[in-house]
């Protein structure tokens, strides 16, 4: 569907405002810069960062607040390049292997390889299922991504020009292959008989907070980025990603204003004029907003007609964090480790149909310490424990966490052979109604909407406004999704659309 009901005819280099630090924010400066547009960044928090934010916890514990796995680093080389820099003098980063440590219910312990070759024989020494099964199925993955990725995540769906060209139409021929019409769940079914490599392939659709009973089977594609092209690990955590980007955006001449968050974006005549905060107001011929698209409109665009079947879309699973310092060091865990639930099924129902937390969760810990280790005092360790939930709907999340909390104490301490608790020396929690106030991601969903339908793709709000010219939207509620890499991408196709 074309948006594109009303030209942008803004002049080249004119001054643009971006509204929010976040990754997405940051490279959407960074690339309208390069191009030669005057950039002012406003932020309501005190500094960049967005989702991607750092913390301590007495004791000496450093955390990243938000998103841990680092996928397609070349997304963030690429803003360096393009800026006439040397990647590696502002951003270093490490591939990792093992990439993540499984722990399934039934006590079975699978590490999950870098390369496909060590991966595949692990599988079938510690599942049974013949290797070359698995390096058939991460081929197949391999090569839908490689088919689709050009048109879905690097253009706007939204544009009637992204469909006449021989790029999309590969990629539009071999969506049959994908699966529109099947889930994740059953292509994973048909591609495995152990439940066990099902549910590890099942996981992938949380990379999007999506369910995968529910969820396209294109979405099987996703394995590919880590097994594919691999994961990585950046020198100072996640951080680093936003602290190198607002670095390169400075150094370009982006102008920030923390403190200041925007109350509305101005109009007149049909088109943005600029904005207004408590401090003034500004004049501004573009404006992009990584900011949810749907507070975006409810709060910042009162008086605009709102694209309300949009912004009614089915919302993403949410998290609930709990970060600890722990005083002692477990040598059996790595940077990621999954403690899988006994019961996958029921606990997507939990957070997509019951709205609640399930009472057997899977639970994600991430130690960046393992990493870096003055991220703890020695013989300690930094965890970041996630649990996915669903977004805040007005649940009790002061008993939910009671609840949770208990429950990924017990599944931890009796998979690992000690006891927990004993061992925490600080604690911080961050819950969906916290992650909402703090991030202004709606309900606290962390990827906007959900891909649980087959065109969950094309429903995504577009990276313009059709009716609003010099509007635009990046970030994790928009087009092409959540987590850094399509926050990144999504920075690109703004840039690409104002140029």
């Amino acid at each position: 569907m074309n948006y594109n009901l009303k030209e942008d005819t803004s002049p080249p280099g004119s001054p643009a405002a971006i509204i929010g630090a976040g990754v997405a924010g940051l490279a959407a400066a960074v690339r309208l810069a390069v191009a030669g547009h005057p950039v002012t960044v406003f932020e309501g928090a005190a500094s960049f960062g967005g989702k991607m934010q750092q913390f301590s916890l007495p004791g000496g514990y450093r955390f990243d607040a938000g998103p841990s796995l680092f996928t397609l680093p070349a997304l963030v080389d690429d803003l360096f390049r393009l800026a006439g820099r040397v990647p590696q003098d502002y951003f270093r980063y490490e591939r990792l292997d093992p990439i993540t440590q499984y722990f399934f219910s039934d006590g079975t312990r699978v590490a999950a390889w870098a390369d496909t070759e060590h991966f595949a024989a692990e599988i079938e020494e510690k599942l049974g299922t013949p290797a070359a099964q698995v390096r058939a199925f991460l081929s197949r993955s391999g090569r839908s991504y490689e088919a689709t990725a050009g048109t879905f995540l690097h253009k706007s769906l939204h544009k009637a020009g992204t469909y006449f060209n021989r790029e999309t139409l590969k990629a539009v021929a071999a969506l049959p292959a994908l699966g529109l019409t099947g889930t994740m769940h059953r292509r994973h079914e048909k591609a495995f008989k152990d439940p066990r490599l099902v549910q590890l392939f099942d996981r992938f659709a949380t990379y999007n907070g999506s369910d995968p009973y529910q969820a396209p089977a294109t979405l099987s594609l996703i394995p590919h980025l880590e097994h594919g092209i691999g994961a990585f690990y950046p020198e100072g955590g996640i951080y680093a990603i936003a602290s190198s980007l607002a670095r390169l955006a400075q150094e370009l001449g982006v102008g920030f204003r923390f403190n200041e968050p925007v109350e509305e974006i101005l109009t007149a005549g049909g088109r943005v004029t600029g904005l207004r905060t408590s401090q003034g107001r500004y004049s501004f011929p573009l404006v992009v907003s990584n900011m949810d698209v749907v507070p975006t409109y409810r709060r910042l665009l009162p008086k605009q007609p709102a694209p309300e079947r949009t912004l009614r879309q089915p919302r993403s699973s949410s998290a609930l964090i709990f970060y600890w310092g722990v005083g002692a060091e477990f040598a059996e865990l790595d940077l990621h480790n999954i403690f899988f639930s006994a019961d996958y099924k029921a606990e997507f129902d939990a957070i997509f149909q019951q709205k609640i937390v399930a009472a057997d969760p899977t639970v994600y810990v991430n130690i960046t310490s393992k990493k870096t280790p003055e991220d703890a005092p020695p013989g300690h360790e930094n965890w970041f424990v996630m649990v996915n939930v669903p977004h805040d709907q007005g649940q009790d999340w002061e008993e939910l966490t009671r609840q949770t909390r208990a429950a990924v104490l017990a599944k931890l301490s009796r998979t690992l052979g000690r006891d927990l608790e004993p061992l925490i020396k600080a604690e911080k929690t961050w819950t969906p109604p916290g992650i909402a106030q703090d991030t202004s991601s709606f309900g606290g969903a962390l990827y906007g909407s959900s891909s649980n339908n087959a065109l969950a793709a094309f429903l995504r709000h577009p990276n313009f406004a059709g009716r609003l010219p010099g509007l635009y939207f990046c970030g994790g509620s928009v087009h092409p999704g959540g987590g850094i890499p399509l926050c990144l991408l999504s920075a690109k196709i703004v840039a690409d659309l104002i140029a």
